[in-house]
């Protein structure tokens, strides 16, 4: 077993709400979800150190609109406690842990940790599998990831149904993961049915850590564009997506996103 000395992002204010994560993380509680207080050269450091050590565990990737479903369902709240890592995706999450003295906290968010990790473990031999998405959309993720990091390990895909798997559907899911050894599941079914698929399957793939990353199956499967960069780091990132997808997106960034800004300052 190695021992990786990480350094975490510190405040430099007295914060109540200061708290770890499952997995000794250090995190501040944001509407009562704990949010790590990380960037991603940290992200990426406590993930390979896990993987070193076939510490298995889960990570939220957490956006305004997953702690906002969180105020609403006390499972999804449970599954954010039992978390090693919930990664701040999303400029209000960030400049939330700002205004707390974390100035060196940064966005961590799924897309970005996807290309991180695959670099990040090119070095050590890491394996992925990918676990989600519609039909064939594994596939093409899979295949844009070898052509930006060629020499990456991909062992498996799977494409679960939209529907609840039955009990022996799981199972056989289960094994057919675990026998293809991998170190991260990149699971892509979206909030919450990801989170507690990740609740329901950690330490049941050996040493594996499983990452809830949504919508980046679809990013670099080519199936959605991503924002550019400019919208990215100014925080309108949202308002790229809700142009894209406005049917399905307008409720969690006209109605959700407000909601989570005036419950903050009210907590505050």
């Amino acid at each position: 077993m190695t021992t990786t000395v990480i350094d975490y992002p510190r405040t430099n204010k007295v914060d109540a709400t200061a708290t770890r994560t499952a997995a000794g993380v250090p995190a501040t509680r944001v509407l009562d979800v704990p949010v790590s207080t990380v960037n991603m050269p940290v992200a990426v450091a406590t993930i390979l150190d896990w993987i070193a050590n076939r510490n298995a565990q889960y990570i939220c990737v957490r956006d305004v609109h997953g702690v906002m479903r969180a105020q609403d369902d006390p499972a999804l709240m449970a599954i954010h406690d039992g978390a090693g890592l919930i990664t701040p995706d999303g400029m209000p999450l960030v400049w939330t842990l700002h205004a707390r003295g974390y100035k060196t906290a940064d966005r961590v968010c799924g897309a970005d940790l996807v290309a991180a990790l695959c670099e990040g473990g090119l070095a050590t031999g890491a394996r992925h599998y990918f676990y989600g998405g519609k039909p064939g959309v594994a596939e093409r993720m899979a295949a844009e990831l070898l052509r930006r990091f060629p020499g990456m390990k991909i062992v498996g895909m799977g494409t679960p149904p939209f529907r609840a798997l039955t009990p022996e559907e799981d199972l056989q899911a289960t094994e057919e993961i675990s026998a293809a050894q991998p170190d991260i599941v990149w699971v892509g079914l979206s909030t919450p049915k990801q989170e507690y698929w990740m609740r329901d399957h950690v330490g049941r793939i050996p040493g594996a850590t499983l990452v809830g990353i949504g919508a980046a199956f679809d990013f670099y499967a080519g199936d959605v564009k991503r924002a550019p960069e400019w919208m990215h780091k100014s925080g309108l990132e949202w308002l790229h997506r809700l142009v894209s997808e406005p049917r399905r997106l307008w409720r969690r960034y006209l109605v959700m996103a407000p909601k989570f800004v005036f419950k903050v300052l009210t907590q505050r």
